[in-house]
């Protein structure tokens, strides 16, 4: 693990998606990089299918690889702001014939394309989605060995647990939690920032998708399991937490609310 006074900036980018709308659910993530990259922020994470909203029925319209227009201006925005980002959206899956994956995409600020296909899916998702097969995929980030989740996989104690022993310092999530969900998810959570003693990031959704009402309150806990920074409600913002010489700080920033 990278001593604590290395500097890191990480952000939970907390969105409304439009169903299956594309290029509008674009223009709020390239919003959102530039409000991050303002922040000086270095990793931005959106929540679970952020591209197309969290609508499993339509996933099979939206399969996205990594040439696709979309996924292509996000590349462009990750290296000219400098900034790594882990946006959602449907994949090609690993079995031949199979539905797609639930894809979390990390675009690097260097143009590097990376996938992570979402290991646990729940039993609604199953006639629409196929599951991975590795529970932890551990890549440098901003120099921070990281380890990335899609929603059900933190309610599986042992992907975190893998994620931690393939050494990860950072478990960043993108997810669709809900209010009746969100106290026992949440405290999963900060459960493995503190037992893993990881860094643990959590961008959930603004607002409704796919007729689930999102919790909000995207978070960051720090290793040892303290919350340095949540949003207090649903509202569109993004929750971003740095590391200086001092230890953890962070903060919300609000975003503008779309038409």
């Amino acid at each position: 693990m990278l001593s604590l006074s290395t500097p890191l900036c990480v952000a939970a980018a907390q969105t409304p998606s439009a169903p299956g709308d594309v290029q509008r659910n674009l223009q709020m993530h390239l919003a959102c990089v530039r409000a991050a990259a303002h922040q000086g922020v270095q990793l931005l994470q959106f929540p679970e299918l952020s591209l197309i909203g969290y609508e499993p029925a339509l996933m099979a319209d939206h399969v996205l690889t990594a040439d696709h227009p979309a996924l292509v201006a996000l590349r462009q925005a990750a290296q000219s702001h400098h900034v790594a980002l882990v946006v959602g959206a449907p994949a090609v899956p690993e079995g031949e014939g199979a539905p797609p994956a639930i894809g979390a995409w990390l675009l690097g600020p260097d143009g590097s394309v990376a996938l992570y296909r979402k290991r646990h899916l729940h039993s609604s998702e199953e006639i629409f989605a196929s599951a991975g097969t590795q529970d932890a995929q551990v890549q440098l980030i901003a120099g921070e060995p990281t380890a990335l989740a899609v929603c059900a996989d933190i309610t599986h104690p042992e992907h975190a647990q893998a994620a931690r022993g393939a050494g990860a310092a950072l478990y960043a999530a993108g997810v669709l939690i809900s209010e009746k969900a969100y106290a026992a998810e949440s405290t999963m959570l900060e459960g493995y920032a503190r037992d893993h003693d990881m860094a643990v990031l959590a961008a959930n959704y603004s607002g409704t998708s796919g007729g689930y009402v999102s919790a909000g309150r995207s978070a960051f806990w720090a290793p040892g399991g303290r919350c340095v920074a949540a949003a207090p409600d649903d509202a569109p913002c993004i929750v971003w937490a740095t590391r200086s010489d001092s230890g953890w700080a962070g903060g919300v920033l609000s975003l503008p609310v779309p038409a």
